[in-house]
């Protein structure tokens, strides 16, 4: 990562994969072109910001012309790192992990979980693709199978202790699940995903 991808805003990040999924839509519906107006509209902002996002990286299109969906699509993916596909471990195998393990919306993508780790192996588990170990297993297993994605869905006590296994056996990106924040090096990625958070900012809204 070159010191200009260092300045590029975090929102503007998260908001690339929208991008992506949107012209994945304008695609299926035989579009080629698409304004940076229309692009707006779907996705509930202006044509001045995404605009801007996009200048971040470049210059995908001409005025007046809108952008090339093809072309926008595949610059983007290649930004994304989603033109190669990446293996991931899940660490715990209760039923939330069971259900990532499960969800088969991650191998569509390009994410392929190659490996699941927990304090005591599980008696069954309905996917026979992935590597069952105990987390003392972890470091060696991940670097066997080359993954470079982490996927936490232990219980908040044990979570930090599971991150720092992740980052010492080389893990430079993680998805948790669990309901705490972690502290982690500079250099790690990292998104929380806590759903219950969710559900209490939209509950403001059910009785306005």
């Amino acid at each position: 990562m070159n010191e200009q991808e260092h300045d590029i805003p975090e929102i503007v990040i998260i908001r690339l994969p929208l991008y992506v999924r949107t012209l994945n839509e304008l695609k299926l519906l035989n579009q080629t072109t698409v304004s940076s107006q229309h692009l707006g509209n779907l996705l509930q902002t202006t044509p001045a910001q995404i605009r801007k996002d996009f200048s971040h990286f470049g210059k995908f299109g001409k005025q007046g012309r809108g952008y090339n969906i093809d072309y926008l699509l595949d610059e983007l993916r290649k930004i994304l790192n989603l033109n190669q596909k990446w293996n991931t471990c899940v660490i715990g195998i209760g039923n939330l992990g069971q259900a990532v393990i499960n969800y088969q919306g991650f191998k569509n993508e390009g994410y392929l979980i190659k490996a699941a780790f927990d304090i005591s192996l599980p008696s069954r588990l309905d996917n026979k693709d992935i590597v069952i170990k105990t987390i003392s297993d972890m470091k060696n297993t991940i670097k066997e199978l080359n993954i470079k994605i982490g996927i936490v869905t232990v219980p908040a006590p044990d979570a930090q202790g599971v991150i720092d296994r992740l980052v010492e056996s080389g893990i430079k990106a993680i998805l948790n699940y669990t309901p705490m924040k972690p502290v982690l090096p500079k250099n790690i990625a990292c998104i929380n995903i806590d759903p219950v958070l969710s559900l209490q900012s939209m509950s403001y809204y059910l009785d306005k």
